[in-house]
This record gives structure tokens, sequence and C-alpha cells, in this order.
């Protein structure tokens, strides 16, 4: 009884002798602090919500102005409009008092009416995008009408420093683009992939669909557009990866790498205190709206609602539909270590743990020797399977006792963290150490991650790092840059000699708290196997390899003059060539966060340009200066089709949501069955690097990350990420399936290496034709 009573914070009783109450002081003290972190971060908001409301204007200039009307009009001077006197006519006196606050309610209209419109004209101003088409040449010349734009949206934006969501209010929506231009851009697309005949017969059909039920679908989106902040993102989000009933690892999830030639520490602990701290305090940056917006061309905003979503949200799987549950706020983080998972506390009376206090913690995780319960080491495997199984397993075994305490705790937690029992990550003089590194990122043993969490972070046992995220609350961008901010605050703080973190612990941290399950039943064992099944045959069919190019990079390609990101699509096109003995649909993601709420859009990079160059590079009776204009005419042409992309004039998410109105109304389309039974068998990525100016590559020239990659989109074909780092590295990662006889992720990767050895020798060989 003595235990049970310690354990109540709060009792009450009436006795013979009066009134009993017990209370704990401890306890009623963390529900204090609980309650007021939370008002703390109400008010937060209020006040962001406030000030973003504004923007571009500051709460400062209103006050200026109020002291100015009222200096005016006790002044004796009149006030435009009569403002002062209308406002005295509907207020209770006209004393001094109420003409000071007459002069407020008037300085309010004002400086309201001049925000609006400051709001409406920036609103204006970034639908254009006739900056994107400008050439960055050097020497190349600005249009008179973009130098104008220049001036006028930096004298509007520049007045504050705006917070992460300040410029949301004023960025446009995604255009909808019109049946007839989308049909024309289309047939352009797969005009290389098809013969006369295929050609013909799809352009027939392209052109009855836009003659008939295309009208009342365009009609619907029209509608749509007008009524919703994006368009696409909500149908995108649910029909995409919500309703996807197949496995999350692989063919969903992404992963992404440390600072490969950086070893700021072994000490497995030390690290995953401090990246577990450096991640928390983003998280605060996020929630104050103290983290600056992305800016092209440090002035062009970019969408970032995409960050809310970052920490305390899970994917919760349904029997036909997955649900994204994200929570306000979450004080722990989950750690899974040798089959067992722990709670972790990071916050102790109302501040942040420091990373010492954090490893100090992981320590303890790390010393325990507890046996994991029996099915607990496997039952990540459930998040990895089939979703509509896990589904029906978490209905039926998780909605009472110690398993759904123990579920519900990893859910809200801010995120995942994976102590992983063995030793990986870079060495350079074996390449295969890169291929197993990634390999564990993006799938483990497939029981060692919960897929369903927004993302794990994963650590060796001889201190590297990595995470794997999940795909459906955003993209890899949101990701890349807090990693970005957890790198360069790495660098910045660093480790004591010994490889431990900085600090002294002054009060011993919260303990880790075991996890408790009851999976100790013989039907749920059974499904928890059919789960881990499912997920050995799909991580074991995995063929991943990485590619280290450090002959040349960004450099040499900027001294081409040409986009990196169309050389590399280009040298992926031939590489695909060469490789297959066809050309095939590729895809390419563009974001489209130049809109509101905006995700990404296909770049459709196998084109008439692209094809006719492969062809030439193949032709041994082609010159080098006819390879040459074609590689650069085809260069041209997909910076013009990212570039339409990234301004919402792209194909494919338009064609998405006609395909999801006529399913609503239930019409066939033979065309739109045409468009989605396409394989893209060559799937592409860049990721992002430098997003900020945090990380100063020729201050820190080994603060190399090795990118990361995702799995094969298509049975028969390559899933590819590349990462252009510095100017003399790319990395590039090619996945593919061993099930299938024609695909070989080696192979692929020897041929991108020969392409990017032609290519070299391509201008090599054009410069020096130039010279004679």
């Amino acid at each position: 009884m003595a235990e049970a009573h310690s354990a109540v914070a709060f009792s009450f009783a009436i006795t013979h002798d009066g009134w009993d109450v017990n209370f704990d002081r401890e306890v009623l003290y963390l529900v204090w602090e609980s309650g007021l972190r939370s008002w703390k971060k109400r008010l937060a908001r209020f006040r962001n919500s406030v000030s973003n409301g504004v923007y571009p204007g500051h709460l400062q200039s209103l006050y200026v102005l109020w002291a100015l009307l009222v200096a005016t009009h006790f002044g004796g001077f009149n006030i435009p409009f009569g403002l002062v006197q209308k406002a005295l006519a509907v207020l209770p006196g006209t004393s001094t008092m109420w003409q000071v606050i007459a002069c407020l309610l008037a300085a309010l209209t004002m400086w309201l009416s001049v925000i609006f419109l400051m709001r409406y004209l920036l609103k204006v101003l970034l639908m254009y995008k006739g900056w994107m088409y400008e050439s960055r040449a050097p020497g190349a010349r600005i249009s008179f009408k973009t130098m104008l734009w220049v001036s006028v949206v930096k004298i509007l934006s520049g007045w504050n420093k705006p917070k992460l969501y300040s410029f949301q209010g004023s960025l446009p929506r995604l255009p909808l683009p019109s049946v007839k231009d989308t049909m024309i851009r289309y047939l352009n697309s797969v005009r290389p992939l098809l013969d006369d005949e295929n050609y013909q017969r799809v352009e027939r059909l392209a052109k009855e669909f836009e003659e008939t039920i295309a009208v009342k679908l365009q009609r619907y989106l029209i509608l749509k557009s007008w009524w919703s902040s994006n368009y696409v993102s909500d149908w995108w989000e649910e029909y995409v990866y919500l309703r996807g009933r197949s496995p999350l690892m692989v063919n969903s999830n992404f992963y992404g790498t440390d600072a490969i030639l950086l070893r700021p520490t072994t000490n497995q602990a030390a690290r995953a205190g401090a990246i577990i701290h450096f991640c928390l305090q983003f998280r605060r940056l996020i929630e104050r709206q103290e983290l600056e917006p992305i800016m092209l061309q440090n002035m062009v905003p970019l969408c970032s609602w995409q960050y809310e979503r970052l920490f305390n949200t899970v994917r919760v799987p349904g029997v036909e539909t997955d649900k994204l549950v994200h929570y306000q706020d979450s004080t722990h983080v989950t750690v899974y270590h040798k089959g067992r998972y722990f709670k972790l506390m990071v916050y102790s009376r109302g501040r942040l743990l420091r990373p010492v206090e954090i490893q100090r913690q992981i320590e303890q995780v790390l010393h325990d020797k507890s046996e994991p319960m029996i099915g607990e080491e496997r039952v990540a495997a459930l998040t990895a399977g089939e979703r509509s199984h896990w589904a029906h397993i978490r209905q039926t075994w998780f909605n009472r006792g110690h398993n759904r305490t123990s579920l519900h705790c990893i859910e809200r937690a801010a995120f995942n963290v994976c102590l992983d029992d063995k030793e990986y990550g870079y060495d350079e003089n074996d390449p295969s150490k890169l291929d197993e590194y990634c390999r564990i990122l993006l799938h483990g043993q497939g029981h060692d991650r919960w897929f369903d969490k927004s993302f794990n972070l994963c650590f060796s046992k001889n201190g590297f790092v990595g995470f794997n995220a999940e795909h459906t609350w955003a993209d890899a961008p949101v990701m890349g840059h807090l990693w970005e901010y957890v790198i360069w605050f790495e660098l910045q703080n660093g480790y004591k000699a010994d490889g431990n973190t900085h600090g002294i612990i002054e009060t011993a941290p919260p303990p880790p708290i075991r996890l408790q399950w009851d999976l100790n039943k013989e039907e749920l064992m059974k499904g928890i196997d059919v789960s881990y099944n499912v997920a050995q045959n799909l991580l074991n069919d995995v063929d991943l390899r990485i590619l280290t190019y450090t002959q040349y990079g960004k450099g040499f390609m900027k001294s081409c003059r040409v986009s990196p990101d169309a050389f590399i699509q280009l040298l992926l096109q031939l590489s695909y060539y060469r490789d297959a003995g066809r050309f095939c649909l590729t895809y390419e993601a563009s974001m489209t966060r130049l809109f509101r709420e905006g995700r990404t859009e296909t770049v459709r990079s196998c084109t008439i340009e692209s094809t006719a160059w492969v062809r030439a590079m193949e032709d041994p009776n082609a010159t080098v200066e006819e390879r040459m204009q074609l590689f650069l005419k085809a260069s041209k042409r997909h910076q013009l089709g990212y570039q339409d992309a990234m301004a919402g004039r792209g194909i494919d998410r338009h064609l998405f949501c006609l395909y999801v109105v006529s399913k609503y109304l239930e019409l066939d389309s033979p065309f739109l069955q045409e468009v989605f039974n396409e394989p893209w068998r060559l799937s592409t990525s860049q990721t992002p690097h430098g997003q900020t100016n945090m990380l100063d590559m020729k201050k820190y020239p080994k603060c190399v990350s090795a990118g990361g990659g995702f799995g094969p989109v298509a049975d028969d074909g390559y899933g590819v990420s590349y990462i252009i780092v510095g100017e003399d590295t790319i990395f590039f990662h090619v996945s593919s399936k061993k099930s299938c006889p024609i695909t070989s992720s080696s192979n692929f990767v020897k041929q991108i290496e020969r392409s990017l050895k032609d290519i070299k020798e391509l201008f090599t060989e054009y410069n020096k034709l130039k010279k004679k």
C-alpha cells in the first residue's frame, strides 16, 4: 500500500480528525512546469501569428505612427480623411484620454491599410517567375522588367527580418495549367519513347480526352484551385502516400548520411547526446519561428509549411488509408537498443537537457543488461510490412494495457533513436563499407527502425550517424536543412580530447524508462512474423551501390557553362541507354515551394533533345562539334523543363489531379489509363546541399556529406540519387532489385563512371578544336 500511495501525486480523505490531504510536491511541480511550458508556447505562437499576419510591416511602426498622429492632432493639424473625428463620434467621450484612443484607432486604420496593400503587392510580385528564365551566364544582361521587379521585392521584403512563416500569407497559389498546354507538353515528353504508330495512337487518345471529359474535369480543378491553398498537395499526400498499402521501408522512406570525412568522435553515446540535443534545438527554433525561411537568391521565399511536421509526427496505419498525426509538443524521445525500447525525458525543470546530460542517459541505456521481452525485439517489423496488416494488428492488440502505453510513447516522441550494436561508416580504402552503411540506413535489419516516425536517428557503434525519414510529411530538402544545422553546430561545439561532450553534470538527468510490452500471444507473434518475413524479403532484394566520384565536380561543370543538374541528367540518360539499350520514362523531382504549400513536380528528363545527343555519342561517325551542339541544346531544354516545373507549368501533377477527379466522378479515360500505366524505370533526385549559408566549404573542406538515397520505384528500374559537393566531388546512390534479371546497380555505376569520363573528354576535345 505504501508504494501505491507514493505513486499518487494528490489524495484527499475525510477522517475522524478532519481532512487529510496528501500530495507529492515533485510530481505537482512537474505538472506545473508542463502547464507553464505549454502556455508559454501558446503565447509565443499567438505573438508570432500577429507578427506574421502584418509582415512585412512591424508593430513598432504602428507605435511611431500613433505617436505622430497624437502630436499632429494636439498640434491643431487635420488628420487625413478626418479619421480622428470619425473615431471620436463613436467613442463614449471626448476627453484627452479618448482623443488619444481615437488617434490609436486612426493610426491602426491607416497602418493596416498600408500593411495589407504591401502584402497584396508582394503576393502579386511573387507570382512573377520571369526571373527564373533569365540567363545567369557571365556577361548576360538582365531585362529591365526583372531588374525593376528585384528592386521592388527587396524593398518590400527587406523592412523587417522574416520569421519562419512570415511569407506564408504572401506566397501565391500554385497555378492551374490549361489542358491544352499540358497535352502539348505531355506529347512532347513521350515522343522519344514511342515509335510512329504508338505515338499516333497516344496522340489520338490525348485529343479525344482534351475535347471530351477533360473539359468537365478541368472545371472541378478550377474550383478547387480557387477554394484551396494548393490544388495538388492534399490529394498528393493522401493518394500517393497515405493510401499506399505497400511497405514504407525501401518503397517510400529515404535515408541521409553523415559528414563522412569528419570523425568528431568515435564515442557512440557522446555523438548521440550531441546530435539529439542539436535536433531538439532546431525544433525549438521552429516552435519559436526563429528559423529564417529559405530564400532563393536571398530574395524569393520558399514555402515553410512542411517544417511544422518535422518533429512529434507519426504515420498511423489504417485498413484502407493511413493518417498523419502531429502532436503539438513532446518532452521525450524513444531509443531502441539491442531489441529494447526506452523513453528518454529530454527536458528537466523546464529546460532542454545539455549534450553531456543526454550522453549520460544514453550511456545508461548502453549499459543496461536487461533482456528484450518476448516479441519486443521484432515489434517494429510491423511498421516495415504491409500497411493493412499492421492496421489490423494495431487495432486488435495495441488498444489497451502495456502495448497501448508503449506504442503511444513511441508515436508521441519527438523522434526515434536507434543505437545500433555494430560498426559501420565510411572507409576511404574500402568503398564497399559505404554501400553497407547506406543499406543499414535504408532498411536496417527490417525490425530495428520505427518506420512510421517522421525520422529515425541511427548511430553506429563507432560513432557514425545517419537518418531514415518517412516521406509523407515532407520532402528531402526539409531534412537536409535540419542536417546542415546539426552538422554545423556539431562543428562549432566539438568534443573533448577523450571524445566526450563538453560540460559537467551538476544534477543527474532523468534516468531512461524501459517501455513495457505484452506481446506473448500466439496470434500476435504470428502477425509480427508475417511483417518480419515481408521486410526480410524486401531488404534482401535491394541492390544498392554508391559511387564516390572525385575526378571533377561542380567546378568543371560551371566552366562548361552548363547547369550542373542538366549535366548530371544527361549523363544518366547516356548511362541508362548503354545499360539497357533503350530509353525510358525518367522522373526527376523538382520543388514547387515557390507557391503556398507546394511540394514537388516531375521533370521528364528524357527529351527529344537528350535522346538525339545520346545517339550521337553512340554513333562513331558523329563529329565532336555535332555532339557538343546536341549536348548544349539538350542541356538548355532540360533547364527549361526544370524551370517550367518550378514555375507551376509541369505536366504530371496536373494529370494526377485530373485522374483523381475522374475517379471521383467514375469516368473512365483511356488516355489517363495510358498515362498512369507507364512505369518510371529511371527515378532520379538531387540531394539538396548548401541550402543555408552556415556550412562554408572553403573553411571546412572535409565537411562533405555523401547525401542520401531511396529504393527503386519500378521492379525493373533504378532509383538514382546524387549530390554535387564542392568543386570536385559527386556522390551517386544507385538502387535496383536483385530479383530483376535486366538490372544491376554495379553495372549502372560503371556506366555512370564511363559517361562522366566521356563527357569530360568531349569538352576537352571541343576546346582543343576551338583553339585551333
